[in-house]
């Protein structure tokens, strides 16, 4: 196998969105600092009520993929047709904008640890004006293998190769062939993980900080990672890390907030549309089922 390494280390960056959430952002900080097809990684998490309390009230989307990691807490989305779906710790939602969607993500404690992560991943242009979806995935339904007391993976979107066995997420099949795992390593330990040659990696330790290829990956820093068909990461001290790989869809990117098209017309068609009425052109935000693509 042809070994990934390191290629650029991104420091995320502090910053507030929504009402005043108090995030940590990686990808996204500029849209120069973007990994196709990947838009942003943020990063939240907090014991602070006055952190995360405001929460993200009701905002539009349109042509791109929202992913929304809850490792710790309790939030709930609510969209412009009423549908509503509980994120609770060690859950998923997974949910593609399309032409349009107008949601809102609202804490539903007052207290205690908020923490997880959001990922914007593009869409290509065939895909951009498609029917909006969404699907919330419990924890329960995202395998999780045990590699020692210690450590673990947990699969939350396309396959890899674990203790010689195939393991699949609950997210697969779509045209940007996501991988994204929730990795924890013991002191002292080396995993090696399949990667799809072509496809761009990112690295990203939220516990503790990590090593790739020998390299220093240091904490809320993503690490872009070289070409190749694997990546080593081991761990001097418990660890903690997500790796996220997908196939670039090259394609050029315009976007204005929480628009994201391919011609500047259609940008100011989104906002024409938006301020209309029209952004989700009255479609009905279906439920989609696990293992199924979006």
């Amino acid at each position: 196998m042809t070994a990934r390494t390191l290629k650029q280390l991104i420091p995320a960056m502090l910053a507030s969105d929504g009402a005043g959430v108090k995030i940590k952002r990686s990808l996204g900080q500029s849209q120069g600092v973007r990994l196709d097809p990947f838009l942003m990684l943020d990063a939240f998490g907090s014991d602070k009520a006055d952190d995360y309390i405001a929460g993200f009230p009701a905002h539009p989307h349109r042509g791109f993929e929202t992913v929304t990691y809850m490792l710790d807490g309790h939030m709930l989305h609510e969209d412009h047709l009423g549908n509503q779906g509980h994120l609770t710790s060690g859950g998923v939602q997974w949910m593609t904008a399309g032409r349009g969607i107008i949601h809102s993500e609202m804490p539903q404690q007052e207290s205690g640890l908020m923490r997880g992560f959001q990922l914007w991943i593009n869409l290509p242009a065939a895909e951009k004006m498609k029917e909006a979806a969404y699907v919330d995935i419990p924890a329960t339904d995202i395998p999780l293998v045990n590699l020692t007391q210690q450590s673990f993976v947990k699969v939350i979107a396309g396959e890899t190769e674990l203790n010689g066995k195939t393991v699949r997420g609950p997210i697969f099949g779509l045209s940007t062939e996501p991988l994204y795992l929730d990795v924890q390593l013991e002191a002292g330990q080396s995993l090696t993980l399949p990667v799809t040659a072509g496809h761009n990696a990112y690295v990203y330790p939220f516990e503790g900080e990590v090593f790739v290829e020998g390299l220093r990956v240091a904490n809320h820093h993503g690490a872009v990672l070289t070409d190749g068909n694997s990546v080593t990461v081991s761990a001097k001290d418990k660890a903690r890390f997500i790796l996220l790989a997908a196939k670039p869809i090259k394609e050029p990117v315009v976007q204005y907030g929480p628009f994201v098209m391919n011609k500047p017309e259609e940008i100011e068609q989104a906002i024409r549309d938006y301020q209309a009425g029209k952004l989700t052109n009255n479609q009905q935000a279906k439920t989609i089922a696990i293992h199924k693509s979006i």
